[in-house]
């Protein structure tokens, strides 16, 4: 409906404007004078020529009168032409004064079409001004309903396709239902909603293995053991060189099953290199920009970041952020505190929810796979936001530490400084 009225109110102050310009030029200058005017000013001043001092003007038109020499005798008004040279440029109407005697003098009449044209052109030009600045108007707030209807909700749409592609589903896509593609990114949010249970799912699988693993390993290593232990026994009762060696490579085989077995446990483990970190000289003014991203419900208030450049993978540190953010709304549901304190080698950001924090004995194991504190049972979660974000921060030379503060579990990333590593 917006967009209707912007395209019907230029296209009016467009028609308006072809108008005044069709006016303006098919209109024909009219520089002709009255007749009945300029025969009554003639015959008054015939009548009155001996008596110019007495002379009064009867009519709408401004003239002067000169004698037969050309000197000026009357005039109605100052700024007309006094002579005939200047009458001829003006335009004005010349006409001889005769009596019994002859040409005694003439009568110059004002010719006001000139002033009369030029009071058109300053009509013209005011319209037109006045059209080509609604124009303006208009223009200007279309391309301002545009920047709010398209380019801005198509930035939020890159910021939020860089989060999905670095692995963050956590934080919701802000809509508009009620502008141009409020239904386009609605959609876009459902595949976020829906990428987030085929994680979940694909990390409860992941726990399942583990478990599975677990459990035939200890499985495995029970048999193991018992085949080595007789094994031993038979060592210890050998009689010849050929049971000897016998038993020795029996028990060497099953040391050698256990440690693949041991090896397993840690296989999960190796996905995580994957991840990829490239850190490079950040400006704080960006990373204050990740704070307000990661900040999705908008209850915090971002100090301002002193200036300098830490070391720093922004992808990966905007994941680390927007983690710290989406627990402390998932898990806490309260207001976010966040301070700055910088040392001599890192900037440390201070993130403290008002949750109440975790039991003192969770904290060391917090960061670890797979690790929730037992305020998070009846909240969906996979565990691994702590951990993959304490594994980007040791990758960029920083660190993550988690402590209860005053208020709720705070959070502190510590960003290596530049120049400081």
């Amino acid at each position: 409906m917006k967009k209707q009225a912007f395209l019907i109110g230029a296209f009016l102050v467009l028609i308006a404007e072809i108008i005044t310009l069709i006016i303006f030029a098919l209109q024909t200058p009219d520089f002709s004078q009255d007749t009945v005017a300029v025969n009554e000013v003639m015959q008054s001043v015939t009548e009155d020529f001996n008596i110019l001092e007495e002379h009064k003007n009867t009519t709408a038109l401004d003239y002067v009168v000169l004698d037969e020499n050309g000197n000026l005798l009357y005039k109605t008004k100052s700024g007309l032409s006094e002579s005939v040279n200047e009458a001829i440029t003006h335009r004005d109407t010349i006409l001889d004064i005769t009596t019994d005697s002859g040409i005694v003098g003439k009568v110059i009449i004002y010719n006001d079409g000139a002033q009369t044209l030029q009071a058109q052109k300053r009509t013209a030009i005011i319209i037109l001004s006045v059209a080509i600045i609604i124009s303006g108007g208009i223009c200007i707030g279309y391309a301002v309903y545009m920047h709010f209807t398209m380019i801005r909700p198509f930035r939020k749409l890159k910021g939020f396709a860089e989060r999905i592609a670095g692995g963050n589903l956590d934080i919701p896509l802000e809509m508009d239902r009620h502008n141009l593609f409020g239904a386009f990114t609605e959609s876009f949010d459902i595949m976020r909603s829906e990428l987030k249970k085929a994680r979940l799912a694909e990390a409860q699988a992941q726990q399942s293995k583990k478990e599975l693993v677990a459990k035939l390993s200890h499985d495995i290593k029970t048999p193991i053991a018992s085949i080595k232990a007789v094994s031993e026994v038979g060592l210890a009762v050998a009689t010849n060189d050929k049971e000897t060696a016998n038993y020795t490579h029996i028990i060497g085989k099953a040391d050698q099953i256990n440690t693949l077995v041991t090896n397993l446990f840690t296989a999960t483990l190796e996905e995580l290199q994957q991840l990829t970190v490239t850190p490079t000289n950040i400006d704080s003014k960006q990373v204050k920009t990740m704070l307000e991203n990661a900040d999705y419900l908008r209850r915090a208030t971002v100090p301002d970041i002193p200036e300098c450049l830490v070391y720093a993978d922004a992808l990966r540190l905007q994941q680390v952020f927007d983690n710290i953010f989406a627990n402390s709304y998932k898990y806490a549901k309260t207001a976010v505190i966040v301070e700055i304190e910088k040392t001599d080698d890192h900037i440390g950001v201070i993130i403290e929810d008002f949750g109440g924090g975790v039991l003192q004995g969770e904290l060391p194991t917090i960061k670890e796979k797979y690790k929730r504190g037992s305020n998070a049972d009846n909240t969906e979660g996979a565990g691994l936001g702590l951990y993959i974000s304490d594994y980007f921060m040791k990758e960029m030379q920083g660190e993550l530490i988690i402590e209860n503060g005053e208020h709720g579990l705070k959070v502190i990333v510590m960003l290596a400084l530049s120049g400081k590593i």
